[in-house]
């Protein structure tokens, strides 16, 4: 299971339309909507600062929530929509989907690295290069994992290792429909601005030991 869902602190909104909405706007909220998970919908509003650093964080739309609002029942949500002002691009209003435990979502999962310690390219001066260190995932609301682990034990340089080299969770599967990478073992810089400065050293010489045309 995750291992820390954030929470989301919102305020039960009294009155629903517009003029309820302005309102929560003037008072420096923004106003929302919770819906299914086979409750009613709940009008909602969240204040703009937290709202706001929570975007800038970004993937907000991919962040599963554990919602808290007074008088209500701790619910996971997953943000829907945000609908934003056409000029400013600041938001004005929020939906967020209740999900059921049986639910199904995508969101980013980190990845963890094991086996640096035994990884011989590691061991002759490779880089590890984590292409992604977070990997999209679709996943089931209440089993949804901490992390994926990839081992390099065993990797040389140059190795790399794919999604397809992953044990993932059960039910758990990647959104992209391939064999992506997710992390390489890179030579060093050093290593690679000498292989290159033989290899034109060599052909360097190989022009000047070929024959000339007559």
């Amino acid at each position: 299971m995750a291992g820390e869902i954030p929470d989301l602190i919102a305020e039960a909104r009294t009155g629903t339309g517009k003029g309820a909405a302005r309102q929560a706007r003037r008072e420096g909220k923004v106003p929302g909507i919770v819906y299914g998970g086979g409750a009613d919908p709940l009008p909602i509003q969240i204040p703009f600062n937290v709202l706001l650093k929570s975007l800038k964080n970004g993937r907000f739309l991919s962040t599963l929530f554990n919602m808290k609002v007074d008088g209500q029942e701790d619910v996971r949500v997953i943000c829907r929509n945000v609908q934003r002002d056409v000029v400013k691009d600041l938001p004005t209003h929020v939906d967020f989907m209740r999900l059921r435990r049986t639910s199904k979502v995508s969101l980013f999962i980190p990845v963890e690295v094991v086996g640096e310690e035994t990884c011989p390219g590691i061991k002759k001066g490779g880089v590890l290069t984590m292409v992604r260190p977070e990997v999209e995932l679709r996943v089931t609301a209440g089993d949804i994992p901490e992390q994926i682990t990839i081992n390099l034990d065993g990797l040389e340089i140059g190795d790399t290792v794919t999604i397809s080299s992953v044990d993932l969770p059960s039910g758990a599967k990647a959104t992209i429909d391939r064999d992506f990478v997710i992390a390489n073992i890179t030579a060093p810089s050093g290593l690679v601005s000498a292989e290159n400065e033989a290899a034109e050293d060599a052909a360097e010489e190989t022009a000047e030991e070929a024959p000339a045309e007559e």
